[in-house]
């Protein structure tokens, strides 16, 4: 993994709160109109940025937790970087299973788009790229559990607090076709964590579903895709008829997380509801 992948970035936040948006599974095919289940996935993100600009008058940085691109084309990550820039040129990208990481490096303005850490304010926002080249499940692996480690050691002994965000899902979320593809070593990935009291939260895509519980005091949040939506506790795939959305959060100077989901409710999507999957 290159030297870049974990180098950090530092922006100026416009008041003493840190305001995130965070777009996620937009799942962009190749060609401009192309479809998930049936939904026009650049239809859906723009509608999705289309709310956020009424929602937001202000956004700090972006983050696009993972699943990007349908099909790791370079076209999509060209046209994501237009979409994404209507809102900030601070946003960050993180890898997911159907992604291409050489396709994001090469697409990306400048790599701090895909930098591992972010430093604004009094927060330190981490970077996991939990892509297993080839399969659907997630995993960190011993270089990025040792970039995690250091990182919040770092974080502890400079007084911040600490943001940790990548894309496949750390715990399980009650449906078993998605709980096959969790981090594989979650049990390692909370060791790490467990042992520094600046964690306040943690944050992924993947599951195109709205999650937000607690673990030991540290937020676990999981945010809604901009196209195709997951019903919840299912054993195996099935799509939900809920439209897309984005994740909004305030991160405070005491630490505290304020969060919340946003839909797009005024606009009508179709979607294949009776589909036995999208791999």
């Amino acid at each position: 993994m290159s030297q870049s992948r974990h180098s950090c970035q530092s922006i100026d936040a416009q008041g003493e709160i840190v305001r995130i948006v965070q777009l996620t599974d937009t799942h962009l095919c190749k060609s401009l109109g192309g479809t998930l289940l049936g939904m026009d996935t650049d239809h859906s993100l723009q509608a999705v940025i289309d709310l956020v600009k009424k929602e937001r008058s202000a956004v700090d940085l972006l983050l696009a937790t993972g699943d990007l691109s349908d099909g790791g084309a370079p076209e999509a990550y060209g046209r994501l970087q237009g979409y994404l820039n209507q809102l900030t040129e601070a946003n960050y990208w993180l890898p997911g299973n159907h992604d291409s990481r050489s396709a994001m490096e090469a697409v990306a303005a400048s790599s701090a788009s895909l930098c591992g850490e972010i430093r604004v304010s009094r927060w330190q926002i981490l970077l996991l790229d939990s892509q297993i080249a080839g399969q659907v499940g997630g995993g960190l692996g011993e270089e990025e559990l040792a970039f995690l480690d250091q990182s919040l050691k770092a974080a502890q002994t400079e007084e911040l607090y600490t943001l940790v965000c990548l894309h496949h899902q750390p715990v399980k979320i009650g449906s078993q076709w998605l709980d096959e593809q969790m981090v594989a070593d979650a049990g390692a990935f909370f060791d790490v964590l467990d042992r520094y009291q600046g964690v306040k939260g943690v944050l992924w895509g993947h599951v195109h579903q709205e999650i937000d519980s607690l673990r030991n005091g540290v937020r676990l949040l999981a945010s809604p895709s901009t196209c195709v939506q997951f019903a919840a506790g299912c054993e195996n795939f099935e799509a939900d008829n809920q439209p897309p959305g984005y994740r909004w959060l305030q991160l405070r100077s005491d630490g505290q997380i304020e969060t919340g989901v946003s839909r797009v409710w005024d606009t009508e999507f179709v979607v294949e509801l009776g589909s036995g999957g999208y791999l």
